[in-house]
């Protein structure tokens, strides 16, 4: 079915979209990378669980350098994912199922082997070529040094000194990432129309939204000053704490105005939207991404690095709902993504939040499995039993855990090879995804290639292992999903109750349109009540059937006695 027009200017506001890693996803040709017809093929699954939408890493034209993010054309698709009509009729099989469509953009930087930049380093300093980019010339008496002390969030400096075209040592430019993603100069008029008009090309092949990788980061401040991060650590999340000069500058604001102008021309309705990937505190200045004339969406990264501790989890989701409600804009709740240990794992660590972005490999202490598949389930339902949207990432809804034990050898993150393998980085959380436990590559092909090694636990977590099989994790995702939509529990309100008394429990109660529901998730070690008059409609307890009372690393949704679900009781 197409999504319905009725609900269109609303569909995000409680929505949840299912991110696509495409490389991981589903390989059609058999190559051992995941393509679009792989996508399109497994679509059916995604529609199965009950989410509303999709979100699409990159796929366009690249070298590959950071696995897509480094693009060499906008408007092709790299050949390793199959060609423009594969994305378009990804996109139309999309719409058949009720699923919209969102893809990601990367508006920081480019490949070093877009066709501007190669311009650029064919041209002389101070050209026309180069100020699309963000050259400078070196500090010291020859130019030597980097023009300021910015670190790449790759590890090492943040520039790199280029070859004139007499062969000597010349200007440096800026890649707050890899040295192959050169930061582009927004304050260009020429790349500011560049992407107004790539956005205009994906609306015109109907996708539903984008992504906006680095939303945060694409004005600098003026002069591009040194940078303290040590002393900046002493007040950071705190409202007074300053702004570095690389990330979420006032100005970048303007630029996103002009964007919503764009989508809302496609669909005065504004059923097409932008979603901030901004890794911004405090909430107060991440809620500024999402006033009424910006972005529709921003990614909840304060909630996303909360510890498994029930004030923590509190506070953030206290702080997050404050800030958006001041702009009257819902909050985007996210638990793991492309970029961040899975949450299966970060779960069973004893400092979550440490591990975000960093990895976690062979060489460190290893998580308890079983401890963090728990806590996961139970910080799934809890998160989807927020006001808001909620995004989940391919694999979760099987409990997938990060990739720890990766070989050296296997590893492809950049940040892997800049820090000359301090940091493990991102690959573990970016394996191919499993499909059928006795299949080559567990499913994701036919030939049993893959671009990363699959861990061995893997295969009784694959698909076919859990469809239909009470309690896995993948009939706890589509019983939530399935009651979230007949609850309402995207939308309504929601109050903390206290009643408990138990300081290990985050207790709270939603008020929607379809009446109340108590949400108790148990970070102790002793089971909790459910309060008398309510029934539990959800528990992510695998072992025990849902009763009176709430188990260690357990979330239940409960109703109260006189209600019933519309679809009846969960499976």
């Amino acid at each position: 079915m197409t999504p319905d027009p009725s609900t269109a200017a609303a569909w995000w506001r409680d929505a949840v979209i299912y991110q696509i890693y495409p490389r991981s996803f589903a390989d059609a040709n058999g190559d051992g990378v995941g393509d679009l017809p792989g996508v399109t093929a497994r679509l059916e699954h995604v529609a199965a669980l009950g989410v509303d939408a999709i979100w699409l890493s990159p796929f366009y034209r690249s070298p590959m350098a950071d696995a897509g993010y480094d693009v060499a054309d906008y408007r092709e698709v790299d050949p390793v994912f199959g060609d423009l009509g594969d994305a378009e009729r990804l996109v139309a099989r999309a719409h058949d199922l009720g699923l919209r469509v969102l893809v990601d953009l990367v508006p920081n930087h480019t490949s070093d082997e877009h066709a501007w930049f190669r311009a650029a380093l064919a041209a002389s300093p101070l050209s026309p070529e180069r100020e699309r980019y963000v050259f400078r010339d070196g500090r010291g008496p020859r130019g030597e040094e980097p023009p300021n002390n910015w670190s790449s969030m790759f590890g090492g400096p943040a520039w790199t000194r280029v070859n004139e075209a007499d062969h000597t040592p010349g200007q440096w430019y800026l890649h707050l990432f890899d040295s192959r993603q050169p930061d582009l100069n927004w304050q260009h008029p020429q790349v500011r129309a560049e992407f107004l008009d790539i956005l205009r090309f994906w609306l015109d092949r109907g996708v539903d939204g984008f992504r906006v990788d680095v939303a945060n980061a694409l004005v600098k401040q003026e002069g591009l000053p040194d940078w303290d991060p040590i002393a900046a650590l002493e007040k950071f999340g705190a409202e007074d704490a300053p702004v570095p000069p690389m990330w979420d500058q006032d100005e970048v604001h303007e630029i996103y105005r002009t964007w919503r102008d764009v989508v809302d021309s496609y669909d005065p309705a504004g059923s097409r939207i932008l979603v901030a990937e901004a890794w911004v505190e405090p909430p107060t200045r991440l809620a500024r991404y999402v006033r009424g004339d910006e972005m529709h969406q921003a990614f909840n990264f304060n909630y996303l690095g909360a510890s498994w501790e029930a004030d923590s989890l509190r506070q953030a989701v206290e702080r997050s709902i404050t800030a958006n409600h001041a702009v009257g804009a819902p909050t985007t709740w996210v638990l793991s993504n492309h970029d961040v240990v899975r949450h299966a794992t970060r779960f069973a660590t004893a400092r979550p939040g440490d591990h975000i972005g960093i990895g976690i490999g062979p060489r460190d202490p290893q998580p308890d499995a079983t401890l963090g598949l728990r806590r996961a389930r139970a910080a799934s339902a809890l998160m989807l039993a927020l006001p808001g949207s909620a995004y989940l990432y391919q694999g979760e809804e099987l409990g997938l855990p990060e990739h720890t034990t990766l070989p050296d050898e296997a590893r492809q993150d950049p940040t892997w090879f800049r820090t000359d393998g301090g940091l493990v980085g991102r690959d573990g959380c970016r394996v191919p995804i499993p499909w059928h436990a006795d299949a080559p590559a567990f499913g994701f092909n036919t030939t049993g290639a893959t671009w990363l090694p699959q861990p061995p636990s893997y295969g009784e977590l694959a698909a076919d292992r859990q469809a239909g099989v009470a309690g896995s994790t993948l009939e706890l995702y589509r019983a939530a999903l399935r009651l979230r939509r007949e609850l309402a529990l995207g939308l309504g309100e929601l109050t903390w109750d206290t009643t408990l008394g138990n300081e290990r429990v985050v207790a709270l109660r939603r008020t929607t349109p379809a009446g109340e529901i108590l949400v108790l998730t148990n970070l102790g070690d002793q089971p909790v009540p459910v309060p008398k008059g309510m029934r539990v409609v959800l528990s992510t307890d695998d072992q025990l059937p849902a009763g009176p009372a709430v188990g260690a690393d357990v979330t239940v949704w409960a109703i109260p006695d006189s209600r019933s679900p519309a679809g009846g009781p969960p499976t």
